[in-house]
């Protein structure tokens, strides 16, 4: 049973504010939550996306307090993506300071499992993010996440489209599409569909991969996913084996010089599995003067290199639209803390909230790059009806 809060006081409050490009204004009879709701955040790190993902659970957090509730968010991370035992004692230490909710992007959801299982018998409700698969044993209260898998395969699919496919990134045949269009593994597999096994066979590129950990959940979905629309294209070659750089962008700039060195010449693209690694691969092809841009254009066989990866932040928005990513599949970062507050207030509140959010993942490229960041687009959330319903 989950531990519930219900002191309310009645004021006014007339207050307009803007959270992430939407503006969003405090009823006038607005109840105040008297007592403080403790969410109790536990990324991975807090660079890159999850970053993004730290600022809107915050940003979730003031636009509640604004609209009459009283929301802190405390975020404890790892020093790394490697170091496990870290995450497990933070959550830990949220069920000693009986926060009222628990949300956790797993470094490894087998490692941070028997401390969940301390948090179910503690009635704290547990948000997981990041993650649609269901963990095995453990009462979650909503997943907010993506397939990682698919998103792979969309990035797959954006590095077939560049090389020669139908031509919504690259030189093959235009694609005329809306700035809009949502460029995800529906639309891919509509398009690519269509095409004949000799066009399939036509299109090619060679590549490397550089993944994360090597033989954890997320590194290996992503690794599947990206594989298996590979294959799908015998034009198309992965040369050795993934890099595995951690998540961590100086070990993508290792990898990058490493499989840059081992390649120099006949190497047209890198596939890193997450943006910083991306980011880094991205860097260490630009020191090497062999940084492949929307601006050179498209080649196969020479000495330069096209980067492609995985997640979207602001920073990565800026490289997509200087042309200096080819494409990046967005895996919406913002949502996570934007959804993951409001659901956490709900928990609280005795609502019912989605069992699982899927955040589709989609293709970001130069022409749409500004969609997403640094204003994201995100429906206003309806804090007047929460507390009317609230428990």
């Amino acid at each position: 049973m989950f531990r519930k809060r219900t002191h309310l006081i009645v004021f006014l409050l007339i207050v307009v504010s803007v959270v992430a490009g939407a503006t969003v204004s405090a009823a006038p009879n607005a109840q105040r939550w008297e007592e403080e709701i403790v969410i109790g955040w536990a990324p991975p790190d807090i660079t890159g996306v999850f970053k993004t993902a730290t600022d809107f659970f915050e940003a979730a957090a003031a636009d509640a307090n604004e609209n009459g509730f009283n929301v802190t968010v405390i975020t404890q991370s790892p020093a790394s993506h490697t170091d496990f035992g870290d995450q497990v004692a933070i959550i830990e230490d949220y069920i000693q300071r009986e926060v009222d909710v628990i949300a956790i992007s797993p470094i490894e959801v087998e490692v941070v499992k028997p401390a969940l299982a301390k948090a179910n018998e503690a009635g704290i409700p547990v948000i997981v993010v990041n993650l649609l698969e269901p963990i095995e044993g453990i009462e979650v209260a909503s997943y907010i996440g993506f397939d990682n898998t698919i998103a792979a395969k969309v990035s797959a699919y954006a590095v077939a489209d560049y090389f020669g496919g139908p031509g919504v990134l690259g030189e093959g045949e235009v694609v005329e599409v809306e700035l809009d269009t949502y460029l995800d593994l529906e639309f891919w597999e509509g398009m690519y569909g269509e095409l004949t096994e000799e066009e399939m066979a036509a299109i090619t590129a060679r590549g490397a991969i550089i993944e994360g950990v090597a033989g954890g959940f997320f590194s290996v979905a992503r690794l599947n996913g990206f594989n298996e629309v590979m294959e799908m294209f015998p034009g198309m070659e992965i040369v050795g084996e993934p890099c595995a750089a951690d998540w961590n962008r100086e070990k993508g700039i290792d990898c990058a010089e490493d499989i840059l060195q081992s390649n120099p010449e006949g190497l047209d693209f890198i596939w890193a599995a997450s943006n910083e690694m991306g980011l880094g691969a991205m860097l260490a092809s630009e020191a090497a003067t062999r940084l492949e841009t929307i601006e050179s254009g498209v080649s196969v066989g020479d000495e330069t290199v096209a980067v492609f990866t995985n997640d979207l932040t602001p920073e990565s928005v800026e490289r997509l639209a200087e042309g200096k990513l080819i494409a990046e599949t967005t895996h919406g970062f913002a949502d996570w803390g934007w959804y993951g507050g409001e659901f956490a207030v709900r928990l609280v509140c005795g609502l019912e909230v989605p069992e699982t959010f899927d955040i589709r993942p989609r293709t970001a490229y130069e022409v749409n790059a500004r969609q997403f960041y640094p204003e994201p687009v995100l429906p206003e959330i309806d804090w007047a009806g929460i507390q009317e319903s609230c428990e």
